[in-house]
């Protein structure tokens, strides 16, 4: 394969390769809305299994959104990249019903580390606020075999 030359086509590259294996997102019912160099956009509807004994959304699902925005977000560039910390603040509960966006974003890269934030939000209410660190595997996606 010929690697996109093109940021953006590389990253949605990249994300289509991690979505054809990437199951336990598909099964949640994640879905991407937006991909760059390093940023992501994913939604996932809170459905009623989902729900806790309070009967608001059980947080791991909500850090599992926006972990999966996270990964993304940080394997846009051709590298495989995986967490290395994570840590989730929660502002609100989530609902039934509701529809989750985390938004990620990059705010460091350098070398074989990156740190992320996403915000989870609904509406215009922020649910969760998180923070990734990523940590390159030294493997690619993508091999150039172009002469």
């Amino acid at each position: 394969m010929t690697v996109p030359t093109d940021p953006q086509a590389l990253a949605r590259a990249c994300a289509d390769a991690m979505w054809a294996d990437d199951l336990s997102t598909q099964a949640l019912g994640m879905a991407i809305e937006h991909i760059a160099p390093g940023q992501a956009r994913m939604a996932m509807e809170v459905t009623a299994a989902m729900t806790n004994g309070h009967g608001i959304c059980h947080g791991g699902y909500i850090f599992t959104l926006a972990d999966s925005a996270f990964a993304f977000a940080c394997n846009t560039y051709n590298e495989r990249v995986v967490a290395q910390h994570c840590s989730i603040t929660y502002l609100r509960p989530g609902r039934r019903g509701m529809r989750l966006v985390a938004n990620a974003i990059e705010r460091s890269r350098s070398g074989r580390s990156g740190i992320y934030d996403v915000t989870v939000s609904a509406d215009e209410h922020v649910i969760a606020e998180f923070r990734g660190h990523s940590r390159s595997l030294g493997r690619k996606f993508f091999e150039d075999d172009a002469p």
